[in-house]
């Protein structure tokens, strides 16, 4: 397949023209990155947006794969002088590795089969005489071909059979029908392994599940596919088990492609063998065809929806440079304290004991508000891990008594954090601080800012996706880094503060790239302009070209350095700017005259109109991020655990995860509750995408609490008569539940007291 027609076949998958398709892959073939052809090269690709661009990427490299092995069958097919006119024509028109594979069975070299064997003993004859002539009789005909290795006629016909059928298991055009019967109306059944019940209880929704193949959702598949890796369950895909002919139509299949009718005693011989080819050969094969497929279509789409979770969580509102406290909950081993300040530089640590064995709940108070007072801390993330709803109490009641402005707290994921802490990046940074506490700084950091800190962590690791275990890992990292890339990139980032690790998902810049550029600035200085990174060791024009609108520099000697106009292109904001008459810091940010203006006016030969209409945007909003405003869920109070919960209590909450039968929200009792797609809204919810992402905070309302298997069942449908969350005592047996207020003290130490301990608190904070 030549270039000219995969840019047709891609053109097609992407709706857009032949020529758009060449453009851009001439600029990914010189090393041009994706966010970058996407916003600085329009006017070459015609407009391509991102997401065109990376499926444009992902096929080219499909279709070039093919490419080579369609490549490498041919020379093996002719190697063994078997090509023909026709095949070389079939084998050039197909799109897909299946059918191309499909095409090579006959010629592909395999271990010695009973076809083969027969064929040795000279019976290929007499299957040809079978197939020729339909009339005549097959044990007359075979009686010819006895030999010492064909001692009678029964092993002749069965020599002839194995010689034929292993012709129809390598019949592509066969192959194709069958399959594509078999995608149509074959079943999925998945039952228990006997005894296996209670082990594998969570499987339960499958011991004893019938559906059809072409309606099985991802997730469902993954799940059932998950419970045969476990050995919990039995998988199989069948085909026309409950049509009632005698001749089923998988068999009708093979015997019209044969032209088989019964007609006569050969034909009817022909028939029985594709009953039995299609028994013992073909539903076998094409069922782990078909499970093959399942397989790919469900990680296609689990890793679609980690994808698309890992960039709403990359692009969730920062809470902004201001101090931060990061708490990362325990019980034993007490909670890790760690505070910094607005650029995430890391001020102070410590490790409280409020709960058990300890119990010294009053020290704890003490210890943070003494950090809070001493850094003027303004946030406090919370991870929600273990003993979060108790370390969230014991910080609510000591913010509830603390003097204005008090800080706000809030509960973060801490997906990753102790991958982060015990990561060859966190020791370098951190080297003397223990991995427990850094772990607390990574907390305090992702609510700054959670792009500039989850990008330290292998996006595998953030968790937000759907069985992301059970899927191609290679393709999962692949998918999750162009997501990472995207999202780092739509955003800017700022040159003179940003790590090492969030300068290299920068467009154009590598690993060591990122480094030497911090190298650079802790040697040299801040940054001026953009033009001092050709300053920069090994950084040269390419780099710059692909980095250098993605990088910003607030308050610099060049105005637009700050915003994402590309240095390329400063000449045409300048020609706009001087036609305002005005000087480019007044003018930014001037939409009424930015606005009138008229984008042909600075349209030119290098330049067209798509990237004069960026740069006006970008002078009207310069530097602008497209993330949302920071807000925060409220946990309702008394409700900490999952036996707390009863239906129809209303909850506000935090959506953690978005799969594609629902949502996940974290209402605060250490196990996110399920809002399934049905449940998402008053109408119809196809992609449950369209509704919710992750990071929102919504209102759910309880609908089912499974206590036994953990589960928790939540609506967003209004619904005028659920009943607000009760601060009553359930009836009937409570789960016991650590309450750090009335948490035992030693023998001569004195339970808390609030009203003391705030009142003492409030004191120090206005000696401040």
């Amino acid at each position: 397949m030549n270039e000219r027609l995969i840019a047709t076949l891609i053109a097609g998958e992407i709706q857009a023209r032949p020529e758009q398709v060449v453009a851009a892959v001439g600029l990914i073939d010189e090393g041009a990155t994706i966010p970058f052809i996407a916003r600085y090269r329009k006017e070459v690709t015609g407009g391509l947006d991102d997401t065109q661009l990376r499926t444009l990427s992902e096929r080219l490299s499909y279709l070039r794969e093919l490419g080579q092995r369609r490549a490498s069958i041919i020379e093996s097919i002719q190697s063994q002088g078997k090509m023909t006119d026709a095949l070389m024509a079939k084998i050039n028109a197909v799109t897909t590795k299946a059918e191309l594979e499909d095409l090579y069975l006959p010629y592909k070299p395999k271990r010695r089969t009973k076809a083969e064997i027969a064929r040795e003993r000279g019976l290929g004859p007499l299957a040809e005489a079978l197939l020729a002539d339909r009339k005549a009789d097959p044990q007359a005909l075979a009686s010819a071909y006895l030999t010492a290795d064909v001692p009678d006629v029964k092993a002749a016909l069965e020599g002839a059979r194995d010689i034929i059928a292993e012709g129809m298991t390598e019949n592509a055009d066969l192959l194709k029908r069958l399959r594509e019967h078999m995608v149509a109306h074959a079943v999925v059944k998945a039952r228990v392994v006997e005894g296996k019940q209670e082990a594998g209880a969570k499987f339960s929704d499958y011991f004893d599940h019938t559906e059809s193949w072409g309606k099985v959702a991802g997730h469902r598949a993954l799940a059932m596919l998950r419970g045969w890796n476990e050995e919990v369950l039995t998988l199989s895909i069948t085909v026309d088990e409950e049509d009632p002919a005698p001749v089923k139509p998988a068999e009708r299949i093979i015997q019209a492609a044969y032209g088989i009718t019964r007609a006569g005693a050969a034909d009817s011989w022909l028939a029985d063998v594709a009953g039995w080819c299609w028994r013992v050969k073909l539903s076998s094969s094409l069922s782990l065809d078909l499970m093959r497929m399942l397989r790919e279509r469900a990680e296609e789409e689990a890793i679609q929806v980690f994808a698309r979770n890992l960039k709403d969580l990359l692009l969730a509102a920062p809470a902004g440079s201001r101090p931060a406290m990061g708490l990362d909950p325990g019980i034993r081993t007490g909670v890790k304290v760690a505070v910094v300040d607005g650029t995430g530089k890391l001020l102070d640590t410590a490790t409280v004991y409020p709960f058990q064995p300890k119990n010294d709940l009053r020290g704890a108070q003490m210890e943070v508000a003494r950090l809070i007072r001493k850094h003027g801390v303004e946030l406090i993330a919370i991870g929600n891990g273990t003993a979060s709803r108790e370390t969230e109490k014991m910080v609510a009641d000591l913010i509830a008594e603390l003097p204005a402005p008090k800080p706000t707290k809030v509960i973060v994921s801490e997906a990753g954090a102790s991958v982060y802490s015990a990561s060859a990046l966190a020791a370098a940074e951190f080297p003397d601080l223990d991995v427990s506490l850094r772990g607390a700084v990574s907390i305090a950091r992702r609510l700054q800012d959670p792009l500039a800190e989850l990008v330290k962590i292998e996006p595998k690791s953030i968790g937000v996706g759907q069985y992301q275990h059970d899927v191609d890992q290679a393709r999962l990292s692949r998918s999750l880094d162009a997501v990472v890339e995207d999202a780092v990139n739509a955003v800017g980032v700022d040159l003179n503060t940003a790590s090492a690790p969030l300068l290299a998902r920068v467009s154009g810049l590598s690993a060591s790239l990122a480094e030497a550029i911090v190298a650079h600035r802790n040697r040299e200085g801040a940054f001026a302009t953009r033009k001092e990174l050709l300053k920069v060791a090994r950084l040269g024009p390419r780099a710059f070209e692909q980095a250098a609108g993605f990088l910003r520099i607030p308050n610099g000697k060049e105005p637009l350095d700050a915003s994402a106009v590309h240095p390329e292109a400063y000449d045409v904001a300048k020609k706009i700017v001087a036609a305002c008459g005005r000087d480019i810091r007044s003018l930014m940010g001037d939409s009424a005259t930015l606005k009138s203006l008229d984008p042909k006016r600075f349209v030119d030969e290098h330049f067209g109109l798509p990237t004069v209409k960026d740069i006006i945007a970008e002078l009207d909003k310069p530097g602008r991020d497209p993330r949302p405003s920071f807000k925060t869920a409220t946990f309702a109070e008394g409700v900490n655990e999952i036996t707390d919960l009863r239906p129809g209590m209303l909850l506000e909450g935090t959506v953690t995860n978005v799969a594609a039968f629902g949502a996940f929200v974290d209402i605060g009792v250490h196990q996110d509750g399920l809002v399934h797609v049905s449940q998402l809204a008053d109408r119809f919810v196809k992609d449950p995408h369209e509704v919710v992402k992750a990071g929102d905070v919504v209102k759910v309302r309880v609908v089912e609490v499974d206590v036994k298997r953990k589960r928790i069942g939540l609506s967003m449908r209004r619904d005028e008569h659920a009943a607000p969350v009760s601060r009553e005592p359930k009836s009937g047996p409570q789960a016991p539940r650590f309450d750090p207020r009335h948490a035992r003290k030693g023998p001569s130490e004195p339970q808390s007291s609030m009203g003391g301990l705030g009142a003492a608190l409030a004191e120090a904070m206005k000696r401040k």
